[in-house]
This record gives C-alpha cells, structure tokens and sequence, in this order.
C-alpha cells in the first residue's frame, strides 16, 4: 500500500535536551511545546517486493547512505508489528531548511510513523504513534498532535509510557511565532550529539533534570491561563539554560552565530519599549520570537532592519499529523 502523511515541526517552549535510554530514545525529562502550521513535512511510504533496500529520496535527492539506515532501521521497528519482510520507497520533503535546528526531524519522523504505519497496515492510536515517532526522533512524538503538546519522560523500563499527550488543540490560544533564519547550512553538531555530550561531561546536568520540573508546572499554568509574560519568561529561560547547558559540556558546543545574539539583544531591547516578544532556540542558530498576533507585524518590521536574516516565517499554532491524498 502507498501512503502519504503530513506532519508540522513544533518548537519546544520547555526544551528537552538528554535522554534516560538511549537505545530506546527515552528523554530524561519532559517538555512542552507549540506544533507550527507553517512548517511541515511530507512523506509517502510505500511498501514492495520490487526495492531490495529502503530507498529515501529527500528533497528531491536520493538520501545519503547514513539518512537512508536511519530511516530503515525505524520502519524496522514497523516491520516487526507488521509482520512484513517488505522493503519500502520513501519519498519525504519538508517546506522549510533540514537540519538547520528547525525540528525537522520531529515533523519528518512523525510523518514517515503515520504514513509508514499506515501503509503497513497498522491502526496505531495516537498514542502508541507518538511512542512510535519517538524511537525515530524524541521531539517527533510531539508532532503526532497539534497545538500545545507535553511530551511524558515515563518511568517504564519499556518506554511504553514516554508518549506525547494534547494539552489543547491549535484554536485554544492564537499565539503566533516569527522564525528567523539565520542559515541555511545543517548544523556540525547533531542534537543527539550534543545532548549525549552535555550528559557525559557537564557539571550541570543534573540540576538541569531537576529544575524542568518546576518549568513544566509553571508552563502547564501558563498555558491554562494565557498568561503571555508567564509563558514567555519560562521558555527563554528553559532555552537559556538548554543552551547554558551545552555551552559547559567538554568540548563546549555552541549553536549559536553572530546574527543569533544581535537578534536576542534586538528581542530583549523590544521588550524594553514595552512590546511583549520572547526568544526560543533549539539546537541551531535560527531565532523564534513568541508574540501575541496584535504586535507580529511591528516586531517583523523592527528585526527586518537587522542585516543578514535570510528568511522570516510567521507562523500560528498547527494541527497534527494526519493522512492525505497522494
């Protein structure tokens, strides 16, 4: 069967940044983030006799030999469910920079979950496909959903509990976001790279685990209530502390570029006139500014003035992933 899915990037406002197993993907604490309608991933699987490997093609371009056992090895996973021996031709592209520290493997691995699933002939409920999409990218188990999603760290041994649950759908609060690009080249450092370098080596770590609890609990809050300065206060400060974080692990690793910090300091001078805007980075160098939809137009045009940003996005909570037509 040949099936086509689509999935949107989500950007975490609480981050997670290490894992408690590795060979399952299980993350060392929870999170919480935003689905993006604007940035999206879409895949077709189909599975045949006639391919004697699986084969991506990705933007456009046949995968390279790492991308392409990476995706193999995670239908793997869905080849035992299925029962099958079938090899698959996957054909995947995403509307927004890979690997640029903009969640595309969260919205390529929750797509390739749903499509391959579902081309297999499995009926997984959203909550066995965001433990799915896990294995292949720990933020992809929050794309499965749309709108405001926590992600479970779980206390299970068998990962069975670590899934992505809604908190609300895409209409409950009209955030919007401003992405701003500044590269397009994939980043040096991998966050499963990184993440497992801050855990082996940062003096941090531990009270990085520890503290996100209390980050949740008031993001949770946050949310409920729409509270925009609470929401805003907590995601930069979990993003500065994720990237505080990796900045102290041996070698350090730094995602950051020059653009990045002018454009933190322009967001932080904007508050300073009294227009509400917060910073998020994942791990990559491009800026997302959070902003109530009333002030969007006036931050774009501020930052605009700042040289070198190659692309601006705005974007408004998205849905989940979901099946389309071919």
């Amino acid at each position: 069967m040949k099936t086509t899915a689509i999935a949107h990037a989500n950007i975490a406002l609480v981050k997670y940044w290490g894992k408690r197993d590795a060979a399952l993907n299980l993350p060392a604490t929870g999170s919480i983030s935003l689905t993006l309608k604007e940035l999206f991933t879409k895949t077709t699987v189909e599975f045949s006799d006639d391919p004697a490997q699986d084969e991506l093609t990705l933007n456009g371009e046949r995968a390279n030999p790492k991308d392409e056992q990476r995706a193999g090895k995670f239908l793997n996973l869905i080849r035992a469910q299925a029962g099958t021996g079938q090899f698959a031709r996957i054909t995947s592209e995403n509307n927004f920079p890979t690997g640029a520290g903009l969640a595309s493997s969260a919205s390529g691995f929750a797509a390739l979950a749903l499509a391959a699933a579902h081309a297999a002939g499995l009926n997984l409920s959203p909550a066995r496909l965001s433990e799915l999409a896990r294995r292949g990218s720990g933020s992809a188990a929050r794309s499965i959903f749309g709108g405001f999603v926590e992600m479970k760290p779980g206390v299970l041994p068998d990962g069975s509990d670590a899934v992505a649950v809604q908190l609300h759908d895409e209409t409950f609060w009209p955030l919007e976001m401003l992405i701003l690009i500044t590269s397009a080249a994939e980043k040096e450092i991998g966050s499963t790279t990184g993440m497992n370098r801050s855990a082996e080596t940062s003096p941090y770590y531990p009270a990085w685990v520890a503290s996100s609890v209390a980050d949740l609990e008031a993001m949770r809050d946050a949310i409920s209530r729409k509270d925009f300065q609470q929401l805003g206060e907590i995601a930069e400060f979990s993003c500065f502390k994720m990237h505080g974080l990796a900045l102290s692990a041996r070698p350090a690793i730094l995602y950051w570029n020059s653009l990045t910090v002018e454009l933190i300091h322009a967001v932080r001078g904007l508050r300073q006139k009294g227009i509400p805007a917060y910073v998020t980075i994942d791990a990559g160098p491009q800026i997302k500014v959070i902003c109530l939809p009333e002030y969007s137009e006036q931050i774009r045009a501020a930052l605009e003035q700042i040289s070198g940003i190659r692309q601006i996005i705005k974007t408004s909570p998205g849905p989940g992933a979901r099946l389309v037509e071919d």
